[in-house]
């Protein structure tokens, strides 16, 4: 490969330019980028270990070089060519990447990377692609109107700034539009800015109106090809009146929503789909035969529910020409039974319904107290609990802001109930009383005392909850006391008493005392007893046997003496 070189080139590098081998297996290598953007070219050969320098240069149309920049190997120096396209644009990395900076259209060029050892050079090109993006394109120069059966110029589409030039495509609707003799006519041209070398695209349309143009939105786009491949920008859309004779009559509720309700206030619009539109129109009412004359809009305020109904408008001067829409005016009744602030005593059933009258199913959802009930309340047999604010609440879904609610307040009212517990303290030193109190309104508890005995605590009471609540008192009692509670309302006054004997269990302990004492005081008189009875039992033992014989001889006198005497008195 032949390279040509400047008389400022050191001589190795003259000699070796010439010799330059490109390394097999490098085929051109391309590097895309964005107008404005910073080239990245890397150098794509292996760093020779007996490398002297490297050099960057790019070729011009000729194929003669222009070198812009030069890396030692070993002083790692870099100087950049006095380049004036280049200048302040370049940067050379250690592994010899070249970037440039800021893009243009110019930097299209076919670029060489040269790696320089003592006998040979190695080269690595690089063909550079600039993009340019072009400008959104807008339609410009629009036609104020179009008519029917008539070729009219529509607008231009023009898009700036693009680099390569890109196309232009027409749309009507969303779908392109193609060229058609006396229908669609295409006008395209495109021309480059000497200096900058970007393109402008313009696309003259010209088009034949029909009514189907109504409102039909034109745009058109550009495609170009950017780094990444073929991209389309879109233009906004435009939209041209089209006149032509009046041929549809159309009517419109507005504002335009899916639904309407009770009390809201509407607009019928009629519309002819010629242009200039019809000026003034009759709007004929659900069961009035008679049109009302007006123009192309009638107002309705504070709608009921018997306005459901058709609505029709038609041209004054053709009443065969007619449009017609269905208006359902939704509604949504509520009826709660019983409702405000109902009292009821506690047990007592009541009944409570929630009825809903509606254009639609409704949903329903009950609230107490703020919180979310599963299902609907019922009362068989009223509690304390029960209490509280009950709302039901109904809606329709697909009806925006259609909803009611109702509220009962109910009051659960009872006579004080009492029931009374004592607790002996486990040391035995104290008793708990607990005065359980049971109604509504709240009852006020008071507590009173016979007998003797030192009151702790008189005065705790428990939350109020669900018509419930306690008062207790510790009590150390010298002798039998009676403790009286009493609860009372506005409905009555109920009182219960509780019989407490002095402390139980001191006395338990006072006789277990007396009792250990007794036991060991016995037992000693039982000894006593047992020791004197066994000296006199000893004794009496020894007497006895000494007249033992005496008393034997004794009784055979005896015996004889008496049978002496039974044969005297016989």
């Amino acid at each position: 490969m032949e390279s040509k070189a400047g008389p400022s080139c050191r001589l190795v590098f003259c000699l070796l330019i010439s010799a330059a081998v490109l390394r097999p297996g490098l085929g051109w290598y391309t590097v895309n980028s964005a107008y404005g953007d910073t080239i990245i070219m890397p150098c794509r050969l292996d760093v020779p270990q007996n490398l002297m320098f490297g050099k960057w240069k790019y070729e011009k149309p000729d194929g003669s070089p222009v070198f812009i920049a030069f890396r030692s190997s070993t002083k790692k120096s870099v100087q950049y060519d006095d380049v004036p396209e280049y200048r302040d644009r370049l940067s050379l990395s250690e592994n010899y990447t070249l970037s440039i900076s800021n893009a243009r259209i110019s930097d299209e060029k076919r670029f060489v990377c040269m790696l320089v050892t003592e006998d040979n050079v190695f080269e690595a090109p690089t063909i550079v692609k600039v993009f340019k993006q072009p400008s959104k394109p807008e339609i410009v120069s629009q036609a104020p109107f179009l008519e029917t059966e008539q070729l009219k110029k529509l607008g231009d589409c023009i898009s700036k700034d693009s680099y390569p030039d890109g196309n232009i495509t027409w749309y009507r609707n969303g779908k392109v539009l193609q060229p058609l003799e006396g229908v669609v006519v295409l006008i395209f041209k495109k021309q480059m800015d000497p200096v900058t070398q970007l393109y402008t695209m313009t696309s003259s349309l010209e088009y034949k109106a029909t009514k189907a143009d109504i409102q039909m939105p034109f745009t058109c786009s550009v495609t170009y090809y950017g780094p990444s491949g073929q991209k389309t920008l879109q233009s906004e859309q435009a939209i041209f009146d089209i006149y032509y004779p009046t041929e549809q009559v159309t009517i419109q509720v507005l504002p335009s929503k899916n639904a309407i309700k009770e009390g809201d206030n509407i607009t019928l619009k009629c519309l002819g789909n010629g242009n200039p539109p019809p000026e003034e129109f009759l709007f004929y009412l659900p069961g009035q035969p008679e049109g009302i004359r007006s123009s192309n809009t009638y107002m309705l305020t504070d709608m009921r529910r018997n306005a459901t109904g058709d609505y029709r408008c038609s041209l004054i001067d053709k009443k065969s020409m007619i449009a017609s829409t269905a208006i359902t005016v939704h509604y949504l009744d509520l009826s709660l039974n019983p409702s405000g602030e109902v009292t009821k005593q506690i047990g007592d059933a009541l009944p409570v319904s929630c009825t809903i009258s509606a254009s639609r199913n409704a949903t329903v959802v009950w609230m107490k107290d703020n919180i979310r009930l599963r299902s609907s309340p019922s009362f068989s047999s009223l509690h304390y609990q029960d209490a509280g604010n009950y709302v039901c609440e109904t809606a329709l879904q697909e009806v925006e802001g259609l909803k009611k609610r109702e509220s009962l307040t109910l009051i659960v009212e009872g006579k004080p109930q009492i029931k009374m517990t004592k607790k002996t303290d486990p040391s035995g030193l104290s008793k708990t009383i607990i005065c359980h109190v049971e109604g509504f309104p709240k009852p006020a508890i008071q507590w009173t005392i016979t007998g003797s005995g030192s009151v702790i605590n008189q005065t705790e009471e428990s939350p109020y909850i669900n018509g419930r609540y306690y008062s207790k008192i510790i009590i150390s009692p010298e002798e039998n006391v009676t403790l009286t509670c009493t609860a009372e309302n506005q409905l009555e006054r109920t009182v219960n008493s509780l019989n407490v004997s002095a402390n139980e269990n001191r006395e338990k302990v006072n006789d277990q005392a007396k009792l250990i004492v007794g036991i060991v005081v016995g037992l000693l008189l039982a000894a006593l007893v047992a020791g004197v009875v066994y000296w006199l039992y000893m004794k009496k033992s020894k007497t006895a046997s000494k007249h033992v014989n005496k008393d034997l001889g004794n009784l055979e006198e005896n015996k004889k003496l008496e049978e002496n005497n039974h044969k005297t008195e016989a």
